[in-house]
């Protein structure tokens, strides 16, 4: 068997190779590869159109684009509407508020945004999260002056972060958090959520802050002398007639209008049922007066009051994330069904635009919607330009239709919330997670328990560190495998998968499937010394041949510290005097540069690296038969 010369990398400089690691980093898409050989005329008019997507398709708009886009935007607008309003209330914040929301963020992703599809909005999860963590510190109720003014200021933290991290091209950090934790939470959250409408679907007036099930619950059956029964005999008839239209759209994908239609004809007929019946003197609570015209200005109640400064800051941030999670996960979601590319470093730019924008016109957090996203690629959006026909219509019903929103009874709107935080529980997900990974599993069910009996951001922040756990002890504790050799070939490979792979006489052959850092390079060095010790026990026990070589298959390695080159040389110091002679196998690229760099390669020698375990059991075998 030809035995082939392990080969070093080439060197570079400091500079060359600390550029290349800082381009893989934060450019692993290469963002700049598309003005190598252009002209400055060009490369500023592609740096144009990369600020401002709306450049690149703008030029070839059609009239055709436009009769879908125009559907498609006036169908998400009679699902915004509602949500709108809906999400607000659920953020603590005034009904127009998630109006105003509606108008201004879309009209700004239109110009910065690359997804076709993504429909923007106020989001459920997002407006829970605003509400509790402000209400942790400022009533809604006794001081909502103050309370709107630390939402505005969340919302341009928020803001301020999401542009950061594109700015920076710091997107990997979203990716923290983890599917079984985003799975957990949102279904905590889901219910969380819905147990707060009872307060809606009851009638009752005095009801809990607390966000927990506990307290929801408690505060539900102390306050059954608050119960209408008219409140109750209209929520359950709207609520069971959302999630009868909801059910026809997933059965039959076709009629997704059915249930994009259903939340605004839902307000439209209980309007006209509480008017015509002056319900609201019979027990049924109604939104009542709500402000006409467009978003006011509001940079001026930005509040950066040392007092709630951290507050803010904190609620900016968590809230920002998760929005920022939830819109490019759905934006990349419905780009893989139509086959084009979303950015995501561009998508967190222009969500974080957007609500630095949306912070100084009277508008909260928004981001990509799953539900109005759905609706909108459903309804045959081919442009961001539905975002701008949601907006004008959101436009019109501020300037002319606010008086018919008098009568909208509160309890409508929270059989809205529950429709459609329903989706939010993925079940089929969490038992796909559980016959996947048991600890992916306990991250998820942490989430979910700690939202419902804690609270929303501490159930976060628990499910995030058991899962920055899981990470930590798989980098501190990874994987060694004692490889055999398939019987007639060149194969080497784990004999606890394989049960054709035998034991080599005179080696033993382990495999390193993690990068060795200082992290976990003392565990390894004990491991292997482990197999071993139980490899000369189980040799004296049998009075079998004593391995000579250990040959370590490097080519899971695939960097190396110098804590990691430390152990190797102190595991070659220590297996010598023992009569081991230790092998590298496929040593990687970055591995082999490291040990050039610390002169160990020499140390080595020649029969200590090989590019193939094979070609390391070939070769040494037959020094091996020389040995008498």
């Amino acid at each position: 068997m030809e035995v082939h010369k392990v080969m070093a990398p080439q060197p570079k400089t400091f500079l060359l190779e600390f550029r290349d690691r800082v381009k893989e980093i934060f450019f692993p898409d290469d963002p700049f590869r598309q003005f190598k050989g252009q002209p400055t005329r060009m490369k500023w008019l592609l740096t144009t159109q990369y600020v401002f997507p709306i450049l690149q398709w703008g030029p070839t708009y059609s009239f055709k684009l436009f009769k879908s886009d125009i559907i498609s935007g006036l169908t998400i607008a009679s699902l915004a509407i509602p949500q709108g309003i809906s999400y607000a209330k659920l953020a603590n914040l005034p009904p127009i508020i998630g109006l105003y929301s509606s108008f201004v963020p879309p009209l700004v992703y239109a110009v910065l945004g690359s997804s076709r599809d993504l429909a923007v909005g106020p989001v459920s999860i997002a407006s829970l999260i605003l509400g509790a963590m402000l209400r942790q510190q400022v009533s809604p109720v006794t001081q909502p002056v103050l309370y709107l003014q630390l939402a505005f200021t969340a919302t341009f933290f928020a803001g301020v972060v999401q542009a950061s991290l594109g700015v920076l091209r710091l997107g990997f950090i979203i990716d923290f958090l983890s599917k079984a934790t985003l799975v957990g939470f949102m279904a905590g959250a889901a219910i969380i959520v819905s147990l707060q409408q009872l307060k809606s679907l009851l009638g009752i007036e005095h009801f809990t802050h607390n966000m927990g099930l506990v307290p929801v619950i408690g505060s539900v059956f102390h306050r059954r002398d608050e119960w209408a029964w008219q409140t109750i005999l209209m929520g359950v008839c709207f609520l069971g007639f959302l999630l009868i239209t909801r059910h026809i759209s997933m059965r039959k994908p076709k009629l997704f209008w059915v249930s994009a239609a259903a939340p605004l004809a839902s307000v439209i007929i209980s309007t006209l049922l509480v008017f015509a019946f002056k319900a609201q003197k019979h027990g049924i609570s109604v939104i009542g007066h709500l402000q006409e015209g467009l978003n006011p200005p509001s940079w001026n109640m930005l509040n950066f009051d040392s007092t709630y400064l951290g507050l803010v800051a904190k609620t900016g941030a968590v809230t920002g994330i998760i929005s920022l999670t939830e819109g490019i996960a759905v934006g990349r979601t419905f780009a893989a069904l139509q086959n084009y590319q979303v950015d995501g470093n561009k998508e967190m730019l222009a969500i974080g635009l957007m609500n630095v924008a949306g912070s100084c016109t009277s508008c909260y957090v928004t981001t990509g919607a799953f539900s109005r996203s759905a609706v909108n690629h459903n309804a045959g959006a081919k442009t961001a330009v539905s975002n701008i026909v949601m907006a004008a219509t959101v436009m019109v019903t501020l300037l002319l239709l606010m008086p018919l929103f008098f009568y909208t009874p509160n309890v409508v709107l929270g059989a809205i919330i529950i429709t459609a935080v329903i989706g939010l529980m993925d079940f089929p997900a969490a038992i796909a997670i559980w016959k996947v990974d048991k600890v992916d599993f306990l991250v998820c069910l942490s989430a979910f328990l700690g939202v419902i009996f804690i609270s929303v951001q501490d159930g976060l922040a628990i499910a995030a560190g058991i899962s920055l756990l899981k990470v930590l002890l798989q980098i501190t504790r990874p994987n060694t495998a004692l490889l055999g050799n398939l019987r007639g070939t060149h194969i080497y490979c784990n004999l606890q998968h394989y049960k054709d792979a035998s034991r080599v006489p005179g080696f033993l052959i382990l495999s390193i499937q993690a990068p060795i850092y200082f992290l976990n390079s003392t565990y390894i060095r004990e491991r292997i010394s482990r197999w071993v010790e139980e490899e000369e026990e189980e040799a004296h026990d049998n009075k079998t041949t004593t391995p000579h070589y250990v040959v370590l298959d490097m080519s899971a390695v695939t960097a190396i510290d110098t804590s990691g080159i430390s152990v190797l040389t102190e595991l070659r110091s220590s297996l010598s005097k023992r009569g081991l002679q230790l092998v590298l196998a496929n040593p990687l690229g970055e591995v082999m540069g490291k040990l050039q760099r610390a002169d160990q390669i020499q140390s080595f020698g020649t029969d200590g690296l090989y590019l193939t375990v094979g070609e390391a059991v070939a070769s040494l075998s037959s020094s091996l038969k020389e040995q008498p």
